[in-house]
């Protein structure tokens, strides 16, 4: 059934008449789907259109279950490739202006990172008082609803699920459509191995080998910059990112690891000017989850008085941002760190703000909403250019997560190792089947980490030095301005460089000898607009489109006449290698929606009115070059 607080939120904000009129049923499952021309309706849910998406926007619950499964999915935008990718974050306060902030987190942070795929996200609205038991059910429920979904969208972990559940949906939809899975699935277990946690080590790392750059700006001038040993470190959310932030700093080299000088968590914060007991706090949170509060009853307290009076300990998380130390990474799933004015509820104010020399960001706290985004820079014009604090954007920092999962896609899974498709569903079939295979699913997973990390290493750093190399070059600009160039260029450049094979999608034929009525059926069964007329031999001679068998149904012509009587012979069609803007200007130039790609006089795809729809996408990437 759908979630309680679903179920009030939808209702309160969406008119009867949509529910009546938009609500797709298939079996128990429920969705209403909205897409970038659903502006009002889209607004209704808070979330503000603009160029670059959203893509589609779905609500989405099964009906027929006693515990309450559902939530949202935001496909934000395809422009870097198909399907888009991002987590599957879990939490009772789950919107879908909340997912989709996330999701064009992720479009721009899979454009820093490189990677061919869109920017996703989906959320599941986590019922009360739920069991381990029916948790199990609603990851297994929303796996289902996902299906839905799966050639636009690809889930991993986020806030509330990890790699186990992702497991879970492997089980129902298959071993490509999930990532970060478990090792024994092949997969690179973004939460294990710390994927976001390694990006934001990579990142700071390359930010204290440039920072000398930033010198020229006179709010850095006097800026001194310490030894990586010498570095001292507060994170803000010691979790599934910042406590493996902690242990990555370390791995690296020992011998330059920097001081981890305060955590905070749920339950309050520690600090220690030489240093905190890392790898005990690290190994604790692995067991317990919190920490904090924990380790000041079982430790602190009945440790001597001079090992008390150097650690402190405090109930109150947000008052470690009143700490000062030359690095803090915001690493807790709180979108507003730190603002310039109380009213926005941030975990900080800027006026209480400890002093720092770098923010390093481990979360995620992008947002496109209009208002958000002016808060983002009235915060930055104060921390930046008046307090000389060198902010690295989330996007460009955290993508480690996303690398590791990227590349269990860009490493695809051999055929002999996909599941069965008479396996899927079938947990304990499917464990049987993935024991036997565990030897090849291991080889596999650590050629998939050892790529991922090769990526991760070079493109962050690349990010960062792009990053302030724009700030140098641009002494008025912010941070969160070079960052959101840094992505939209990527995205302008992988555009470019796109041709109609990277986007065509397959193309439904018919044989010539058929009849307006099976044009018709085809037209229904294969959800297109628009199916290939071919002769016995396979070549192009003609397209009938959704137009046309409108047309022939107005003039009624009987259904059962030959194809010939409908369709289109004169047609315009362009190779695989076109680019897109070649196809867009073909499209505009002849004022049609669509278009075959021939190949060999054979069809190998089409090009429909989709295309169109990024025409403004590109023309809005030409003008942010």
């Amino acid at each position: 059934m759908i979630p309680s607080r679903m179920q009030k939120f939808l209702q309160d904000t969406l008119p009867e008449s949509i529910w009546k009129n938009r609500l797709i049923k298939d079996g128990p499952f429920r969705f209403l789907e909205f897409g970038p021309l659903d502006v009002d309706r889209l607004q209704r849910l808070g979330i503000k259109v603009d160029r670059l998406g959203p893509r589609l926007v779905s609500c989405m619950w099964n009906q027929e279950t006693k515990v309450e499964i559902g939530g949202f999915l935001v496909v934000d935008n395809l422009a870097m490739g198909q399907p888009s990718m991002g987590g599957t974050r879990m939490l009772p306060d789950i919107t879908p202006d909340i997912i989709h902030n996330l999701a064009r987190g992720m479009t721009l942070k899979n454009a820093a990172a490189d990677l061919p795929f869109g920017g996703g996200k989906s959320g599941i609205v986590r019922p009360e008082n739920l069991s381990d038991s029916g948790r199990h059910e609603v990851i297994k429920g929303f796996g289902q609803l996902l299906n839905r979904y799966k050639e636009i969208y690809i889930p991993g972990p986020d806030v509330g699920t990890n790699d186990a559940d992702m497991k879970t949906f492997a089980m129902e939809n298959g071993l490509n459509n999930v990532v970060s899975k478990p090792a024994d699935m092949g997969g690179n277990r973004i939460d294990e191995l710390g994927g976001a946690a390694n990006g934001v080590v990579v990142a700071t790392k390359a930010l204290l080998e440039n920072l000398p750059r930033l010198r020229q700006l006179p709010q850095f001038k006097d800026m001194r910059i310490p030894k990586p040993c010498d570095m001292d470190i507060l994170i803000q959310g010691f979790g599934a990112v910042g406590a493996h932030v902690a242990r990555i700093f370390h791995d690296y080299d020992p011998e330059t690891s920097p001081i981890i000088k305060g955590i905070s968590d749920e339950h309050g914060y520690l600090l220690k000017n030489e240093g905190l007991p890392w790898k005990e706090l690290f190994d604790m949170w692995k067991t317990f989850g919190s920490v904090t509060k924990k380790y000041f009853h079982e430790k602190i307290m009945h440790e001597d008085q001079n090992k008390f009076n150097q650690m402190v300990f405090s109930n109150s998380a947000n008052n470690l941002l009143t700490e000062s130390a030359f690095c803090l990474v915001p690493a807790s799933p709180v979108f507003n760190y730190l603002d310039v004015d109380a009213a926005n509820h941030p975990a900080m104010t800027t006026d209480r703000m400890g002093n720092w020399r770098i923010i390093v960001e481990g979360a995620n706290t992008y947002s496109p909403n209009p208002a958000r985004k002016a808060e983002r820079r009235r915060m930055e014009r104060y921390v930046y250019r008046d307090k000389g604090v060198l902010i690295a954007t989330d996007y460009l920092v955290n993508s480690g997560g996303v690398i590791y999962a990227a590349h269990e896609r860009i490493i695809p899974t051999p055929d002999h190792l996909l599941i069965p498709k008479k396996l899927l569903g079938n947990s304990d079939a499917v464990k049987g089947w993935l024991n036997t295979n565990k030897d090849d699913f291991a080889k596999l997973a650590e050629t998939r980490r050892k790529a991922a990390v090769k990526k991760l290493e070079t493109v962050i750093r690349r990010n960062m030095e792009e990053l302030i190399e724009g700030l140098c070059k641009d002494a008025d600009s912010l941070p969160c301005e070079i960052a959101e160039q840094i992505s939209v260029q990527r995205i302008a450049s992988m555009e470019k460089s796109r041709t109609a094979r990277d986007i065509m999608k397959k193309a439904p034929t018919i044989s010539v000898d058929k009849s307006v009525t099976d044009a018709a059926q085809l037209l229904v069964d294969a959800h297109v607009s628009i199916v290939n007329v071919v002769s016995e031999k396979g070549k192009l001679i003609g397209i009938v489109t959704n137009w046309d068998i409108t047309k022939a149904m107005a003039s009624k012509l009987a259904m059962d006449s030959p194809l010939t009587k409908v369709m289109t012979a004169d047609v315009m069609t362009t190779g695989p290698d076109a680019t897109i803007l070649d196809c867009i200007r073909m499209l505009e130039n002849h004022e049609i929606s669509a278009m075959p790609i021939v190949e060999n006089d054979k069809v190998v795809g089409v090009i429909s009115g989709d295309i169109l729809a990024r025409r403004t996408l590109f023309r809005l990437l030409q003008t942010m070059n």
